[in-house]
């Protein structure tokens, strides 16, 4: 049965990191440098954090550089020296992440049910198209749409308008799926409609609206939309 009260959107955007690709051995290879279990959360949240520094700056650099410069920044914090070309190797695992096992299945089994699919990502262009290829899902989507298009981060409202600008869509036309609590209350502000994704440590965020479809895994999302 359909999820009730829910129009069938005609495009859905998937976000990358942590929603598609499982981050644990990047995850682990962090906390092993700084010797701390839990630091690679706190660069993620860092990163994240930075990203729409320069965001609501109005400046841009890729998601890469700023995550780079937050694992030095926290290697202090941690009084272990990190050099440049260690960090950018580190953060340079982000491009070879695996997909988690429900992710491919699940993108074939919702374009066998007719939807157009999109990545949307706060990665680079190149880093996006790394990321899909080693992933080996690439071909499962229609667009690969990065953020260093319009130079802002996600959850600015002008990056999900963009998206479903690019496919040709109106908002709420439109959902994005992502893992992370600010991704869909962005997106939810924006207009589309959403669906949040319960991997392992994720939660929603209190404050922001509550999203259309709230699932523990991709497989849900098909459930869902039967």
């Amino acid at each position: 049965m359909r999820h009730q009260n829910q129009e069938r959107p005609a495009v859905l955007f998937f976000d990358v990191n942590e929603t598609l690709l499982d981050l644990s051995s990047l995850k682990n290879r962090i906390d092993e440098v700084l010797l701390t279990e839990g630091a690679a959360t706190q660069w993620f949240t860092m990163m994240l954090q930075y990203s729409l520094v320069m965001t609501v700056s109005d400046e841009y650099t890729s998601l890469a550089d700023i995550g780079v410069a937050t694992l030095q920044m926290l290697g202090k914090a941690h009084d272990v020296t990190i050099s440049t070309a260690e960090a950018q190797d580190i953060v340079g695992l982000m491009r070879t992440l695996p997909a988690h096992p429900d992710v491919l299945p699940a993108l074939t089994a919702l374009k066998d049910m007719g939807f157009r699919l999109a990545a949307l990502t706060n990665s680079s262009d190149a880093g996006v198209a790394a990321q899909l290829a080693n992933a080996r899902i690439a071909d499962c989507f229609d667009r690969h749409l990065s953020v260093e298009s319009v130079r802002r981060f996600k959850p600015h409202r002008s990056v999900y308008l963009w998206a479903a600008e690019q496919m040709r869509q109106e908002p709420g036309n439109t959902m994005l799926v992502a893992a992370h609590g600010w991704d869909v209350a962005g997106a939810k502000w924006a207009g589309l409609k959403t669906a949040f994704v319960e991997r392992p440590g994720q939660h929603l965020f209190p404050l922001g609206p509550v999203p259309d479809m709230h699932v523990p895994d991709l497989n849900g999302l098909i459930e869902k939309f039967k």
